[in-house]
């Protein structure tokens, strides 16, 4: 059986029904489905809740530690900060213009995501620089991935660097920062005839014309960013490429710590969570699941959920978004507005309003407007219970991920 139409026959009972009362994308709703069928194939519901609990577990605890090196002076810092969605000034941010002493990793978490880890290495500008005695001086293997920084061109270092680690068999990546103010310079230099698109193709073929005289075989990517502005030139490029290059845990976790600077971003996020909360929603329907109390139809249709992961998750939600009220507060001083004025355009409530009241009132109002859906499973406890569950998580992600784009199109917004 190959069409939708065919697959979506066999699907459990419990399934069934989100598929005819959310947007859920096709693709989401197959992978679903394949994951459906592998848990259920040899277990019973609660024993596929556990096994789905323990995935959920393993997601929350991946680890993902970016090693990110260069020169001293190359714009590591400033690329860290931004990485993690912060400016020089703020609480916590990796000091920017100051003279590199140390010899050691410094690690840099990101602040809604303490498995997300930004290791600013060492300079490797010294001139009896080695590559196999840094890479064990680091700690090499402790990595998922390397970049390697740089602010006009890339010194024999730092292709020794790029040669190493590709020999010990990890990604690396050359990321040219500092390309705002050389395409300012060049276009005060020629005010006539510049053309940005122009400067930044002969920027990357110089590039890839100097890595050719250096690598016999594969040549890491060459990406021209500023830290400044995500949005601008080659990082989207970057992240679509690790992206592909990171395994799936790890690719999540890359992806829930970006900053919102795009709405490119957003829907990025909002896929992953998509693809992640009928986990949610079948644990919190199978595993210390409690009544509903208050539940209008209670008699003849109960209703059963875990309502404690339900609130723990939807605050997750929001900080994936940067609606928590510390991001909020950091880019309205980044965008010099009130914060009052980014919360105004937001629909949903605020995240403090986010309690375990609050989910049952939720899920108890998703019964009313869903009766329908609700009715045509009355007696199957775990399936009506998924399902509800399930579609009232489905709209609050996209209320949010609308909410994210209205507050971030109100921060870039000029003063009238």
């Amino acid at each position: 059986m190959n069409s939708f139409a065919e697959k979506l026959s066999l699907l459990p009972e419990i399934i069934q029904p989100i598929l005819k009362n959310t947007d859920m994308n096709i693709d989401i709703a197959i992978n679903i489905y394949e994951r459906f069928m592998e848990v259920f194939s040899d277990c019973g519901m609660k024993e596929a809740a556990s096994e789905i609990k323990d995935e959920m577990e393993e997601m929350e605890n991946t680890e993902l530690n970016i090693a990110i090196t260069g020169e001293t002076g190359s714009g590591k810092s400033s690329l860290i900060n931004a990485l993690r969605g912060l400016k020089a000034e703020d609480d916590g941010a990796a000091p920017v213009g100051v003279t590199e002493t140390t010899l050691n990793p410094k690690v840099y978490t990101h602040s809604n995501y303490p498995k997300v880890k930004f290791w600013d290495l060492p300079g490797i500008g010294s001139p009896d620089f080695s590559p196999e005695s840094y890479l064990k001086m680091v700690d090499f293997p402790s990595y998922d991935f390397f970049i390697i920084v740089g602010s006009e061109r890339f010194r024999s270092n730092d292709t020794g660097l790029a040669q190493a680690i590709q020999k010990m068999e990890k990604k690396c990546y050359f990321v040219r920062t500092k390309v705002d103010a050389d395409l300012y310079n060049m276009e005060r230099s020629y005010p006539n005839t510049f053309n940005e698109e122009e400067v930044l193709e002969k920027m990357r073929n110089d590039l890839k014309k100097q890595l050719k005289k250096c690598f016999r075989s594969t040549i890491p990517q060459v990406f021209l960013i500023s830290s400044w502005d995500l949005a601008k030139y080659d990082f989207p490029r970057l992240v679509e490429t690790l992206e592909k290059d990171l395994h799936s845990l790890k690719k999540h976790a890359f992806l829930l710590s970006l900053p919102m600077f795009s709405p490119e971003v957003t829907e990025k996020k909002k896929s992953v969570l998509k693809s992640h909360i009928w986990k949610i929603s079948l644990v919190s329907a199978c595993i210390n699941a409690s009544s509903i109390p208050d539940n209008p139809l209670a008699c003849d249709h109960p209703l059963a959920c875990d309502a404690s992961l339900l609130q723990r998750s939807m605050v997750d939600f929001y900080k994936i978004f940067e609606l928590d009220g510390d991001s909020l507060t950091r880019l309205a001083r980044l965008a010099r507005k009130p914060v009052e004025e980014l919360k105004a355009v937001m629909k949903s409530p605020q995240m403090e309003e986010i309690t375990i009241d609050f989910v049952i009132k939720k899920i108890l109002q998703y019964i009313n407007t869903a009766k329908e859906l609700f009715l045509s499973l009355v007696g199957r406890l775990v399936a009506a219970s998924f399902s509800i569950i399930y579609l009232m998580l489905s709209r609050f992600v996209s209320n949010l991920a609308e909410d994210a784009e209205r507050v971030l199109k109100k921060a870039l917004e000029p003063e009238p």
